[in-house]
């Protein structure tokens, strides 16, 4: 009787402990959405655009003529970025959607940029995605985080979000931090520093989304659909070519942006962060010593975590890379110059 008791308390203690791994905060964020209408404009195939009927959201599809996507009305210099998110379902071989912050159409050769990079595959195998940033056009010097999702992202929506600081980056989904990326002197331009649009896209990207273009889109299943709902826009709106120093256009709302919670890496939310990473993320160019013999500046290396990867980033068991090219989106993404993994 006392050994069903003790087997009963732990089996408790376990339903009650592990999904708080997962789930810190997620009571949500404090964030104030906005209609679509009010903060964004159609990019690109706009009849693959379909607005939702209390204009809260949208639906980008894609089919064989053209894919789709939408841009914020404004560019931000720091802001939070977020949105709820529901991926394709079944064949999705050969798709990207991405969530993400660019200025490429206005800086084109010195371009900064903030990724999250959804990447399809053949049915019966998940989704799986990537984070990255670039800074003053940096394209030659990706720092792709490469990982799986602990649930199936086609079933319900969940929320993806980019936090963009003076000092700070982290991606999260969830409210659970994924990846923080600390600013430091060594970084030099390589940090993001010019205003950024909020960009959403979904595009074939067959030559390089799965398994490094093994896999491609196939049209039977078309139209596929990604859909974006209670859209958040938090930062300082800025013209990225205006004279005014946009330390003193942006400093209230600089200050406003820092004061919110998801600024703010917890005991929680670092030990939520590191549990994801331990089980989640199958390549860090962090590891990659063969692509960079030497870490990046921000790359923080922790010993336990190097252990479980090779000289490839990848890791020892499981999980696969290609290494990326450099590529840089157009307003009009269908085809990508680069190869990655997704298998």
């Amino acid at each position: 009787m006392d050994d069903l008791r003790k087997w009963n308390t732990l089996v408790l203690f376990f339903s009650l402990i592990l999904p708080l791994l997962f789930s810190i905060g997620n009571a949500a964020f404090n964030v104030t959405t906005i209609p679509f209408n009010q903060g964004y404009t159609p990019l690109f195939g706009d009849g693959n655009l379909v607005r939702s009927p209390d204009g809260k959201g949208v639906r980008l599809l894609l089919d064989r003529f053209t894919g789709s996507g939408f841009i914020s009305s404004n560019l931000y210099k720091h802001g939070f970025f977020s949105a709820n998110i529901k991926l394709p379902s079944d064949y999705t071989a050969g798709i990207c959607v991405a969530f993400y912050t660019s200025n490429g159409d206005v800086f084109e050769k010195t371009h900064d940029e903030l990724d999250f990079e959804f990447l399809g595959n053949i049915e019966g195998k998940p989704w799986r995605f990537q984070t990255n940033l670039y800074g003053n056009g940096s394209t030659n010097r990706g720092r792709e985080e490469r990982y799986r999702l602990w649930f199936d992202p086609t079933k319900q929506f969940h929320r993806y979000s980019i936090l963009w600081t003076a000092k700070k980056i982290i991606f999260y989904i969830d409210e659970v931090p994924l990846r923080e990326v600390i600013r430091n002197d060594a970084m030099g331009g390589d940090y993001p520093s010019k205003p950024m649009s909020l960009y959403a896209t979904i595009w074939d990207a067959s030559n390089w989304a799965t398994s490094g273009g093994k896999y491609k889109v196939n049209y039977k299943y078309a139209p596929f659909v990604a859909e974006f709902k209670d859209l958040a826009l938090e930062g300082c709106p800025l013209d990225p070519i205006q004279q005014v120093p946009a330390a003193d256009v942006c400093a209230e709302k600089d200050a406003q942006l820092e004061s919110q919670d998801f600024v703010f890496m917890t005991r929680e939310r670092r030990l939520a962060m590191r549990r994801f990473r331990q089980r989640y993320m199958y390549y860090s160019y962090c590891y990659d010593t063969l692509r960079y013999p030497v870490p990046p500046p921000e790359c923080v290396i922790v010993p336990e975590e190097k252990s479980r990867f090779k000289d490839t980033g990848r890791l020892r068991f499981g999980g696969s890379h290609h290494r990326r090219q450099s590529r840089r989106r157009s307003r009009n993404p269908v085809t990508s110059s680069g190869s990655d993994a997704n298998m």
